[in-house]
């Protein structure tokens, strides 16, 4: 096995929770691992967007004659009326088109245009996309004529294929309604889905062992039939047993990911986007020995609409209350609330956004208890974003809209104070270009496969390499056989696939950001809405002074 090694030295940075010592390196990599990172992501795409496949059979081709232009049209200035051409939808009547369409991106598709004709003659192709783009072609016997475009929204377009025979003066017209395969966001107000302690949304009673809970998404609290995918904040409680939830759409393959891990005991919540099944369900399956209560509150949902695109930004921190950043100094009393001003802040735009991504953190807790996010000019809602015990250091995906004042709300549901630090990782609105496109679940990279990543290191992967229109990964990131307390921070890196690959990159530094935090012995997750950056490749870095096992799922992508 081809082993690649990079010797990297930085500078002391504070890190989100602890401290960054002077000393960092990038993991050994082999390049057959990061070549099957692509293939795996090409694949998944692949599968996503060509899932769908739009036809109309040439037997659908309306022909029609066409007016020919005498001999002496233009001459002495005047241009005499054209004769209908007799007879001349007989003079061709072969002449047809087949459309086959699928997708091939977000916003793009594949186009076959299979022309057929009785005689060999003078053919201009022109396709109207349907978006106002047209494009034309020309062939003089049967073809097949492949082409591909990209739509600037996603949603349902009609394609249309005129065939114009110049010498028989006849027409041949075929149309298809295709569909972009990428969706769109749409914000919905925290509200709880599933709740099996309650019997909110199933049958009162915890999950068995194996056994699998169905959430109703589509039609359900408001949102759309056609949902794609939705935002789910998953919370784990009363377990009795350790193991792990893995959410997937109904009707499919259970994969071979994970969205929560936990212990007996344990109550841990982990955000999640996950596709909807046709029939509007996710299934959730409690993959541990024991009993478990789940509990599902939704915070948005994607269709194939133009709603609200996604913008992937560098992570960013906007509250601290350790250092009185985005709010007052000191912890967040128990049982209060604070504002946090989301709009002009960290690269969000200062107008027009209809919901964030953050990575929100607990730390230094005095008792039990919850953060729950909700945006501003309404009343807290009875859901959870982060579930934490007394002195525990905890971090949470969070996908929340905000207000018309540009702001959200943070509650702290425990009696007691805590500290809370907020990392903005993206936004959503209409004017961002990007659409996602939910994929099966993909393990992209297993470190434990080759070896751990060692204490203050890293290991880069060239996600988005080569696919500058590919903006942001939505993975799942975990952490286990850990043999020390530390946090993950996922952030672009500054160098080029090709610089590593050359041996000419230079040091990275990591942002002062979390992802997930964990405990020495612990098996933590946590959704990652990673950016690209500008060069395509993304870092995972230990920030613990002991290794550390790393694995990565992919759940979708963004791009424009």
């Amino acid at each position: 096995m081809q082993r690649h090694r990079v010797m990297i030295s930085a500078a002391v940075v504070a890190a989100a929770i602890g401290f960054v010592p002077n000393v960092a390196q990038a993991s050994d990599q082999p390049a057959d691992r990061t070549g099957s990172v692509a293939a795996k992501i090409d694949s998944a795409k692949a599968a996503a967007a060509g899932s769908a496949v739009f036809h109309s059979p040439a037997e659908r081709t309306v022909r029609k004659a066409t007016a020919a232009a005498p001999a002496d049209a233009g001459k002495n200035g005047k241009t005499a009326a054209a004769p209908q051409a007799a007879g001349a939808v007989k003079d061709n009547p072969g002449l047809a088109v087949d459309l086959l369409a699928s997708g091939t991106t977000a916003h793009g598709i594949s186009l076959a245009s299979q022309i057929s004709t009785s005689v060999e003659s003078s053919i201009r192709v022109e396709i109207n996309w349907g978006d106002g783009q047209t494009e034309t072609a020309h062939t003089t016997n049967a073809k097949l004529l492949k082409s591909n475009h990209k739509f600037a929204e996603v949603g349902t377009h009609k394609v249309t294929v005129t065939l114009t025979d110049l010498n028989n003066n006849v027409t041949a017209t075929n149309s298809v309604d295709v569909q972009a395969y990428g969706s769109k966001f749409t914000p919905h107000g925290p509200t709880r889905l599933l709740d099996t302690r309650d019997g909110t949304g199933a049958t009162a009673g915890p999950v068995v062992p194996y056994g699998t809970a169905r959430v109703k998404i589509g039609g359900n609290s408001g949102i759309p039939a056609d949902a794609t995918a939705v935002a789910l904040n998953l919370t784990v409680t009363n377990a009795r047993s350790g193991g792990h939830i893995t959410a997937y759409p109904s009707g499919t393959e259970q994969p071979n990911t994970s969205n929560v891990n936990f212990v007996a005991g344990q109550t841990v919540p982990n955000m999640t986007i996950v596709p909807v099944g046709s029939d509007g369900y996710v299934e959730l399956v409690n993959r541990s020995y024991g009993d478990v209560d789940l509990i599902a509150d939704v915070t948005g949902y994607f269709t194939r609409t133009n709603a609200s695109g996604y913008t992937s930004l560098d992570p960013a921190r906007i509250v601290d209350s350790r250092e009185g950043l985005g709010t007052s100094w000191g912890q967040v009393a128990g049982q209060s609330t604070f504002p946090v001003q989301i709009a002009g802040r960290a690269g969000v735009p200062s107008w027009g956004v209809t919901a964030v991504a953050l990575n929100v953190t607990v730390t230094n807790p005095r008792n039990a208890g919850h953060l729950t996010l909700f945006p501003s000019g309404q009343q807290a809602p009875s859901t959870s974003n982060v579930n934490f015990t007394g002195g525990q250091t905890i971090a949470n995906s969070v996908i929340v809209p905000v207000g018309s004042d540009g702001r959200i709300n943070i509650r702290n549901g425990s009696w007691d104070p805590a500290d809370v630090i907020v990392d903005v990782v993206g936004y959503y609105s209409p004017d961002s270009k990007a659409a996602y496109l939910p994929v099966k679940p993909t393990r992209l990279y297993d470190s434990r496969e080759w070896s751990p990543v060692q204490g203050q290191d890293y290991s880069y992967l060239p996600l988005g390499d080569g696919k500058p229109w590919v903006t942001g990964y939505v993975l799942n990131a975990t952490v286990t056989n850990t043999q020390g307390d530390g946090h993950l921070t996922v952030a672009p890196d500054s160098n080029t696939w090709a610089q590593y690959l050359g041996g000419t990159q230079i040091r990275p530094t990591p942002p002062n950001s979390s992802n997930l935090n964990w405990t020495k012995g612990a098996t933590v997750p946590n959704l990652v809405q990673a950016s690209t950056g500008k060069h395509g490749v993304i870092d995972l870095w230990n920030r613990s002074w002991q290794p550390t096992d790393m694995v990565v799922d992919m759940f979708g992508l963004y791009e424009y």
